[in-house]
């Protein structure tokens, strides 16, 4: 009867151990979490990788540190803030909105209209039809259009030779 009151108790006992690293992995944070903040970040080895799809080692210890860092109670920003500490604002997928930075946001849309208004204004003049400039009048001088008039004076004498 001891003998089976102490395998009971040993039992419980293993029971709660394993028990208790379940309830600790209800607080560590999912993969979709971490992957949503390393989604915002650049590896600080590889060049243009977002860090949650690099497939190197540190990426995978840096996923780890923001796993860590949110099971922790740390917020998105107060863990981008940590990376930009430690490696630079290089690592972050969109650029601070200071200083300099801003013209990142402000040029390219201004390039754009710049370039839609260059566009519409050519188009404008090209499908504009051309005036016909008519015969001379007297103001204009007789040597500057001597070789259109006699231009015309020959399309005119054809023109009539047809009818």
């Amino acid at each position: 009867m001891k003998k089976l009151s102490n395998i009971l108790i040993l039992a419980l006992v293993l029971t709660g151990l394993l028990i208790s690293p379940v309830f600790a992995q209800d607080d560590m944070p999912t993969d979709d979490e971490v992957n949503a903040i390393a989604k915002q970040l650049y590896c600080p080895v590889c060049e243009n990788t977002p860090l949650d799809v690099c497939p190197t080692e540190a990426c995978r210890q840096w996923r780890e540190l923001i796993r860590l860092q949110l099971s922790e109670g740390k917020t998105e920003e107060e863990i981008k803030q940590y990376f930009v500490d430690n490696y630079g604002a290089r690592v972050l997928s969109e650029p601070p909105r200071t200083g300099l930075n801003w013209l990142i946001y402000i040029l390219p849309p201004v390039f754009i209209l710049a370039g839609a208004f260059i566009l519409f204004r050519s188009f404008q003049a090209w499908t504009k039809p051309r005036a016909v400039e008519a015969d001379s009048g007297p103001g204009e001088e007789a040597g500057s259009t001597s070789q259109k008039d006699e231009y015309i004076a020959r399309l005119e004498d054809e023109l009539k030779n047809r009818k």
